[in-house]
């Protein structure tokens, strides 16, 4: 049986998933609650009762797909036994969150950019940048142990540079250019050899 909290933040959990896909598609400025009601099964009521405002829903659903968006990578990691097999299995994640969860992407670099602006949004922008930071960290400590080398750059250095990458990346693929999804991986491949200390 549930507690009263733990069912509250299981329907703040599906308010969040609920409000995702209107987001994706819409933004951040072009989306209101009452838009995110009208596209769900839920009331604009049930939704102010669970979310002070459309920050607050905003800041969560964000927080969840990036939380899931982060454990997809957590497998590679666990089933790689040498650096190729990680650097191929990492890419291929990389594509593949390209590819099939683009509009969710686009969502989080819009959320990213209001946190520059929206002092709600500050602290849920840093938190989801230290997790994918730290989930990057993960990939590519990883990738070192398995090649037998050290990293050689500071967490927030490769975080950058990968991010950088991925999100011109999703600009081009959103764009309709072709072959976006392998020069993604070929980057990928290049990079991650670099991050590592000399030998």
């Amino acid at each position: 049986m549930l507690t009263v909290d733990a069912r509250a933040d299981r329907r703040r959990a599906e308010l969040a998933e609920s409000a995702l896909q209107t987001l994706s598609e819409l933004g951040y400025a072009r989306t209101s609650v009452r838009d995110i009601a009208q596209k769900s099964e839920y009331s604009h009521g049930v939704l102010h009762y669970y979310f002070k405002d459309k920050a607050e829903l905003i800041a969560e659903a964000v927080r969840l797909y990036k939380t899931q968006c982060a454990q997809r990578y957590d497998g590679v990691i666990a089933a790689s036994t040498t650096a190729e097999e990680l650097l191929d299995g990492f890419c291929l994640k990389l594509v593949e969150s390209l590819v099939e969860d683009a509009n969710y992407h686009r969502l989080w670099y819009d959320f990213r950019v209001q946190g520059m602006y929206v002092e709600g949004y500050q602290d849920a922008v840093l938190q989801i940048d230290a997790l994918l930071e730290d989930m990057i960290w993960r990939v590519v400590s990883r990738y070192a142990e398995l090649a037998g080398r050290e990293v050689g750059l500071p967490s927030v250095v490769i975080y950058g540079c990968l991010d950088g990458v991925f999100q011109k990346s999703l600009l081009d693929y959103l764009a309709g250019r072709e072959g976006i999804g392998e020069a993604l991986a070929a980057t990928a491949r290049g990079a991650l050899p670099l991050f590592l200390a000399p030998a």
